[in-house]
C-alpha cells in the first residue's frame, strides 16, 4: 500500500466521483482507478461500487476512512520529523487566518518564538477551509481561524474575538451609505449572519471581498463605506479621510486555535495556545 493510494482513496470519499477526483488531483482518471484497484487488492475489499447513479462507498470504504485519515496524518508527521531542522529542536508548522496577519504578523511570530526559542517556524496565511483540511493532512502543526469544521479528528479552543467596525469616507449613519459606493464584505460565516441584516439593501454592491487588507486598500484609493478591522478603522479614522458610521454596530468575530486531535495534550501545542490567547488579548 502506497500513500498516493490513500490519498486518491480520501479524495474519492469527498467526491464520490472518479472524474472529480482524478480533476482535484490532477490525474487521469485511468490512474485514479489503478489507485484504487491497488488498494482494493491489497485490502482484499471492494472499497467502491460504481453504477449510473454514480459511486458509492461499501462498507468496507466507510470502515477504512478513519484508519486512512490517520496513516495519512502520521505518514507526514513522519516524513517532517526526519527532515532537517539544521540547529533547531523543532520545526513547527503555523496556519493562521488572513485578517489576523495583515497587520500584525511580527507580534504573532514575536510571541511564538518567545515560548519556543529552539523551534524554527514556517508561517502562512490561508482561509479557514483550506487550513482545516491541511490540519488533517499533517501539512500544518497548528492554526489559528475564524471558522471550526465540524471534522473528527480535529480539536478547536476558543482564544479570544476581533471586532469589526464600519467607516465611511461620506456618510455618518447606515441610510447615508450610497450603494453604489459600499464595499461588500464577508469575513466569515459568522460575521455575515450578522452583516446582512445590518445592510439590508446594500447587498448589491459593485464590489466586494473577504480580506482586510483589500478592503482598505479599496477605501483609500476610491473611497467609501465599509467593514474594516478595528485596528484598522482606528488607523483609518486618525488620518483624517474617514468617519465612523454611528449606528452600524461593532460584529465580533471569534477566533480559534484548532489542531490535530492527536495533539490536544502535547505541551508544545498548549505553549502555543497561550501564546495566541496573550496575542489576541493585547497582553
Amino acid at each position: 500500500m502506497q500513500i498516493e493510494q490513500l490519498e486518491t482513496f480520501l479524495d474519492l470519499m469527498e467526491t464520490n466521483s472518479f472524474n472529480r477526483t482524478a480533476e482535484r488531483l490532477n490525474l487521469t482518471q485511468s490512474t485514479v482507478s489503478a489507485r484504487i484497484h491497488a488498494l482494493e487488492t491489497s485490502l482484499g475489499r471492494k472499497l467502491f461500487t460504481r453504477s449510473r447513479a454514480g459511486t458509492q462507498p461499501t462498507p468496507a470504504g466507510f470502515r477504512l476512512l478513519d484508519h486512512a485519515r490517520s496513516l495519512r496524518h502520521q505518514w507526514t508527521q513522519a516524513r517532517r520529523s526526519v527532515q532537517s531542522t539544521g540547529n533547531f529542536a523543532l520545526s513547527m508548522r503555523i496556519g493562521i487566518q488572513h485578517d489576523l496577519v495583515s497587520n500584525h504578523i511580527a507580534d504573532w511570530v514575536t510571541g511564538f518564538r518567545r515560548v519556543l526559542p529552539d523551534a524554527s517556524f514556517y508561517i502562512e496565511h490561508d482561509f479557514s477551509n483550506q487550513m482545516s483540511i491541511d490540519l488533517l493532512a499533517g501539512e500544518l502543526d497548528l492554526s489559528i481561524l475564524f471558522t471550526p469544521k465540524n471534522l473528527p479528528d480535529l480539536h478547536h479552543e476558543l482564544i479570544g474575538e476581533v471586532g469589526y467596525r464600519m467607516i465611511s469616507s461620506h456618510a455618518n449613519c447606515i441610510k447615508e451609505i450610497v450603494p453604489e459606493s459600499y464595499i461588500f464584505t464577508n469575513f466569515s460565516p459568522a460575521f455575515d449572519r450578522v452583516h446582512r441584516p445590518v445592510v439590508a439593501g446594500l447587498d448589491e454592491a459593485p464590489l466586494s471581498s473577504g480580506q482586510n487588507i483589500t478592503v482598505c486598500g479599496l477605501l483609500s484609493s476610491l473611497g467609501g463605506t465599509a467593514y474594516v478591522l478595528e485596528d484598522s478603522a482606528i488607523e483609518m479614522v486618525a488620518s483624517g479621510a474617514f468617519y465612523y458610521v454611528d449606528d452600524a454596530p461593532r460584529i465580533p468575530q471569534a477566533v480559534y486555535l484548532a489542531m490535530h486531535l492527536r495533539n490536544r495534550h502535547s505541551h508544545v501545542h498548549r505553549r502555543m495556545l497561550d501564546s495566541a490567547r496573550k496575542q489576541l488579548s493585547g497582553t
